[in-house]
């Protein structure tokens, strides 16, 4: 059964109350349908899009069990078995031994964290803005370990290596795919 964008927002809502939470979903959504885009998937982008958007269905209401909780939660949306996979692949080696096999799923590992750090970098900026950041600001917030210490830098390099890119690399294309989204989730928020 295909899953409804509809119902896999409703979902969303029901485990997740904050809007720090409620916008990464959005942003991860926004940055996968562009990756499916780019890479060749764009018959894909929304399925992409819909394992980017439930990603952390299960980090809010129980951040221990997470990536352990997400199948209970997203069998409510009859979501299928590779579906769930790829969700909870996002955590490898952290809170799940479900590694990212698929191309879509490299990308989740990869970009998860990094549109965590991106985000962090764009609320300092004047702008609150991802449009005029390049690469190298991200970069030298990269190495500032003090900084977003939530983000895992090395699940980020760790993803690079998996896609085969370098770091510049995955840095300016997720920089394009937030700018891409931005305006649209920004909105949801007026």
């Amino acid at each position: 059964m295909e899953i409804k964008r509809e119902d896999a927002l409703a979902l969303l809502k029901k485990y997740n109350e904050e809007e720090f939470h409620i916008r990464h979903a959005l942003t991860v959504e926004g940055v996968m349908k562009y990756y499916a885009d780019i890479m060749g998937f764009p018959e894909d982008s929304e399925y992409w899009g819909l394992v980017g958007l439930l990603h952390d269905i299960d980090f809010e209401k129980w951040p221990e069990e997470h990536c352990k909780k997400a199948p209970e939660l997203l069998a409510e949306i009859a979501a299928d078995p590779q579906f769930i996979n790829s969700v909870v692949s996002h955590g490898y080696g952290s809170c799940s031994d479900v590694k990212p096999d698929h191309e879509m799923e490299r990308v989740l590992f990869a970009v998860d964290e990094l549109t965590g750090l991106i985000g962090a970098a764009a609320l300092m900026r004047p702008s609150k803005s991802t449009k005029d950041m390049e690469v190298r600001s991200v970069r030298k917030k990269f190495k500032d370990k003090k900084f977003a210490a939530g983000c895992d830098r090395d699940v980020i390099t760790q993803g690079a290596e998996m896609l085969g890119w370098d770091l510049d690399e995955l840095i300016e294309e997720t920089l394009a795919a937030m700018r891409s989204c931005e305006d649209e989730i920004n909105g949801q928020f007026k």
